[in-house]
């Protein structure tokens, strides 16, 4: 098989570990929670795109164990750890809502509403869909990272930290950042919180690079992917290796592949593409923890056509990429 820039694709479409239940109309992002007692018993949190949608939890088996229904065409979802709510270390999932104009709160595991942010208030283009959480390492702060569906060439993004408000968590908006290149919108955020940096997908341009701390400025840092992707530029996953090392999964959507890039230097451009069963992926995620017997070096969760998510085993992934890391030696 012959990606659209020539590269040649090692092996066969993987085949996902897992394959959850289904859900009512559309799954869309999927976010993982890292159960601290028992790491073989974290969930996958994914949305269920529709004006009367949903968000869903599921176990390592793909079943369905808590759900939240309702939603007025939520997009994505992300989570982040510790947040201190009514005097107790809460962690929370973001999920934007796009029909409403709102991202809504959830405490984990349970996915119990705690709160909500009006967004993008004042703009005629509003219609909330990607976002990313960031916790800064220093100071422990808790931000969201928001994008729309449609949006001007420059400030696109906005982001917000999080505070507490009579028991309930809200946010304001501490800056407005991001080029857009116009030519069809940006979905996909994700925050490395480590290394400090937000990337997004620009879906038909590239993804973009920017520091996640407000304080660091609004520079544009990078945009690589160019010439990679045969049309959307779509998910975005991040997987460490080391403190500095790792790897950038982004979804090549119309092509069902992931495109890989090096965490400590995606500019050095793409250094595999793996063909996946997943069809048509719009969101994903990865964590690199170990999740028992089936996912011992971690899970790559990605958004398929059919209302699903699959569920990869890391050590597939990995393989493929040594595979095509040593084809290019």
């Amino acid at each position: 098989m012959i990606s659209c820039t020539g590269q040649k694709q090692i092996g066969q479409k993987l085949k996902p570990t897992v394959i959850t239940e289904t859900v009512v109309h559309d799954t869309d992002d999927p976010a993982i929670w890292i159960n601290p007692a028992d790491a073989s018993k974290s969930i996958i949190i994914g949305t269920d795109k529709d004006t009367d949608g949903g968000l869903y939890a599921f176990d390592l088996n793909g079943k369905i164990i808590h759900k939240v229904l309702g939603l007025k065409r939520p997009n994505n979802v992300d989570i982040e750890y510790g947040f201190s709510l009514n005097g107790k270390k809460t962690d929370i999932a973001a999920v934007t809502e796009r029909e409403t104009n709102k991202v809504k709160f959830y405490s984990l595991p349970e996915l119990k509403e705690v709160g909500e942010i009006s967004v993008f208030e004042g703009e005629t283009e509003r219609g909330p869909m990607g976002i990313s959480m960031y916790k800064n390492p220093q100071t422990g702060d808790l931000f969201v990272i928001a994008g729309r569906k449609s949006g001007p060439k420059d400030r696109y993004l906005w982001q917000y930290k999080l505070s507490e408000k009579n028991g309930s968590i809200t946010g304001e908006v501490v800056r407005k950042f991001g080029k857009y290149s116009g030519l069809k919108e940006i979905e996909s955020i994700a925050v490395d919180d480590e290394k400090g940096y937000i990337y997004y997908s620009d879906e038909q341009f590239g993804v973009h690079q920017y520091y996640a701390d407000p304080a660091k400025g609004n520079e544009e840092l990078l945009v690589f992917g160019q010439g990679d992707f045969k049309s959307d530029v779509e998910g975005i996953s991040i997987y460490p290796t080391s403190e500095n090392t790792g790897y950038i999964l982004v979804s090549n959507q119309q092509n069902d592949t992931f495109n890989i890039y090096l965490r400590e230097d995606p500019a050095k451009g793409r250094i595999a593409e793996i063909p996946v069963s997943t069809i048509e992926s719009d969101g994903s995620e990865v964590t690199n923890v170990n999740l028992g017997p089936k996912f011992p070096k971690g899970v790559f969760v990605a958004m398929s056509n059919g209302r699903v998510f699959h569920l990869y085993d890391w050590r597939l992934i990995e393989d493929r990429i040594q595979e095509a890391v040593k084809a290019t030696k």
